[in-house]
């Protein structure tokens, strides 16, 4: 996927793309908006590349469980992260069908599919960025 440089900042809503590093921080784009803002170093950033979920086996990357939402979904949004319990539940056994349900919380398959579908609206989501 070509998401290498797609980040979460802790305290932002969405998601955004890396542009280019300052001396003391960063510039980044909003993935939806286009908008382009610095940020500093002591930015709490998270690399979506770097980002695992937990299975009974082993930790999968989550680029991995976007592909499979993605296949699932006919490349296309998925149910709101908004859902009951129970749909997101479901949505996680067929996105990642052996997910360790003692590691991977309702918070962490909520902020799943809410980034799922932030990219899928930015365009990201695509069978050529596979």
């Amino acid at each position: 996927m070509q998401l290498e440089k797609i980040i979460s900042i802790s305290g932002k809503p969405g998601l955004f793309k890396l542009v280019s590093q300052l001396r003391n921080g960063f510039i980044i784009e909003d993935v939806t908006s286009k908008k382009k803002i610095s940020i500093g170093n002591s930015s709490q950033v998270s690399l979506l590349d770097n980002i695992s979920m937990y299975t009974f086996e082993k930790e999968v990357p989550l680029f991995e469980v976007f592909e499979n939402i993605a296949k699932a979904n006919e490349y296309k949004e998925t149910l709101s992260h908004k859902s009951s319990e129970g749909e997101l539940k479901d949505f996680m056994s067929t996105a990642l069908p052996n997910y360790d349900t003692e590691r991977v919380y309702i918070s962490d398959i909520k902020k799943l599919v809410q980034w799922y579908n932030i990219l899928s609206k930015a365009g990201y989501v695509t069978p050529e960025s596979f």
